[in-house]
């Protein structure tokens, strides 16, 4: 079969974005890929901090590390000075790589599990900054309740395994193995919850018994899989913590710089129409509420699932 070039248009689903504005109280705010920032107005939680996105050529064919300048200018255009938090869903690069720049540059401890531990030690985090989880175990940090549940990278990795040692940067970009994967369950004082999968793998079973009203749903390499493997996948997540409210993330071009319009993977590396031809029809027929975020904009999708 000839390989589809181009890639999906995201004003295709323009009608699935502008999700309510939140000005003061528990809000979220996307940064692209992964990234999330959670904030009450006393406690600020981050995942991942991945805004260095370089190039394409430049991850294939060179070595790669946080780019300074970059987390800088995404830090202040997101007007980030102090983080209570750090939490990479996973440590591939795309996800881990700014952790522990942006956990230095805020005041953040930074937490996962030991492969995000040797991230921030080769970024020279100290260990008194790092924090490894307890799978299951919920961490208070403020206002937020955080538990770490096992989950699995969407296949295929490319970059399988746990980071045994130091990374530090520049290295190639397998040094970035994926680690320990996570679902994180957040709940904060105020009764909300969320569920964040950062990437689209599950491991069946491991959200049994627990609940979560808004799920932010990675689907980056989802439209690559059978329409069986999506419908699993929305199973173990959205249906079995009863979420009533999806927003996707993991969707964007992330060789592209966060300064620019965000716009979708190309088809040769996923295919975000096919993902949506699949769950906007669970969706529907389940009655749940589907978006997608406004980079940039601190949104309330509690306030739908509160209806």
């Amino acid at each position: 079969m000839r390989p589809r070039l181009g890639r999906p248009d995201i004003r295709r689903y323009a009608d699935r974005f502008g999700l309510p504005q939140s000005d003061d109280g528990l809000g979220v705010t996307f940064l692209g890929v992964a990234t999330l920032l959670l904030d009450d107005g006393a406690t600020s939680v981050l995942t991942d901090g991945f805004f260095s996105r370089p190039s394409l050529p430049r991850v294939l064919l060179g070595r790669i590390g946080p780019d300074a300048a970059r987390i800088d200018a995404a830090l202040a255009r997101a007007r980030i000075d102090r983080l209570d938090a750090v939490a990479p869903v996973h440590t591939h690069y795309d996800h881990a790589m700014d952790s522990a720049v942006v956990a230095a540059r805020t005041g953040a401890t930074l937490y996962g599990g030991t492969s995000t531990a040797h991230v921030g030690s080769g970024g020279g985090l100290p260990a008194d900054r790092v924090e490894v989880v307890v799978p299951g175990a919920p961490v208070s940090i403020g206002g937020f309740r955080l538990t770490w549940l096992e989950s699995e990278h969407c296949p295929p990795d490319r970059f399988p395994g746990t980071i045994t040692e130091p990374v530090v940067p520049p290295v190639k970009v397998g040094a970035y193995r994926c680690g320990e994967a996570w679902s994180i369950l957040v709940e904060h004082d105020s009764g909300r919850t969320a569920l964040v999968q950062g990437s689209a793998g599950f491991v069946p079973g491991s959200l049994a018994g627990r609940s979560a009203e808004v799920a932010y749903l990675g689907v980056g390499q989802l439209g690559v899989q059978s329409p069986d493997y999506i419908r699993r996948y929305w199973a173990e997540t959205v249906e079995t913590v009863g979420a009533r409210e999806v927003v996707l993330i993991h969707w964007d071009d992330f060789f592209r710089p966060l300064d620019r319009p965000l716009r979708c993977v190309p088809y040769l590396g996923d295919d975000l129409d096919a993902t949506m031809d699949v769950i906007a029809g669970l969706a529907r027929d389940q009655g749940v509420g589907l978006h997608f975020p406004s980079v940039g904009r601190r949104e309330d999708p509690w306030r739908l699932s509160r209806r």
